[in-house]
């Protein structure tokens, strides 16, 4: 069976989005600042339909979060768009425009039913209401033997960690302080299910933690 692969970059306090998170702000006040670390890499630069840039310890990292992935799931606020129920003309259709990144099918775990979003580049993003679990499910069969890859944001992560259905998890440890906003691990627990840390990368801006299942 394909693999629940989950990444995400967080402050060292805990923080994956800072306050005050809104449409024209989604990451919230200071939330883009975990990021800093791969806006400069080549290997983003280009998945973004974007030129130049540079490598570092950070792009092998990056580049094995893009093998062998397949299918990709994620929650209604890494999509983009009010809460609530979708607007039946000019539905919003999310942060990552005309050719989103993923070039996959996407699978937006979501209470608004909502027919699928076609998109440039191979990307369709279809929306599931039934649960974690479903979604999880569709994106394997979508994934064709390949591995899925949660995108979050962190409510969805949560989800997932709580329920024990992710295989591997990679953090961006980011060195700064948000001081508030959306923690990763708030009612988690503290039962990892079964993950560990097997490997630490230290980059320019950044620190690599990778756990797995053993």
């Amino acid at each position: 069976m394909s693999r629940l692969r989950f990444r995400i970059s967080m402050s060292l306090d805990g923080y994956v989005a800072g306050p005050n998170q809104s449409v024209e702000n989604p990451l919230g006040v200071g939330g883009m600042r975990v990021h800093e670390w791969v806006f400069p890499l080549e290997i983003f630069r280009r998945t973004h339909g974007l030129e130049g840039g540079v490598a570092n310890e950070s792009t092998p990292v990056v580049e094995e979060w893009l093998e062998s992935v397949g299918a990709t799931v994620m929650g209604r606020n890494m999509f983009g768009g009010h809460p609530g129920p979708w607007k039946a003309e000019q539905p919003w259709n999310g942060w990552w425009g005309d050719d989103p990144p993923f070039h996959h099918p996407v699978f937006v775990l979501t209470h608004y039913p909502r027919e699928p979003l076609v998109m440039k580049g191979g990307t369709t993003f279809t929306f599931v209401t039934d649960g974690i679990e479903a979604a999880l499910a569709a994106a394997r069969r979508a994934a064709g033997g390949k591995d899925v890859g949660l995108g979050g944001g962190a409510s969805a992560a949560r989800q997932y960690l709580a329920a024990g259905l992710v295989d591997q998890m990679d953090i961006s440890l980011a060195p700064v302080l948000l001081g508030s906003g959306e923690r990763l691990f708030d009612g988690v627990g503290d039962d990892l299910h079964g993950l560990a840390l097997v490997r630490t990368v230290v980059a320019p801006g950044v620190v690599h933690l990778r756990l797995a299942r053993s």
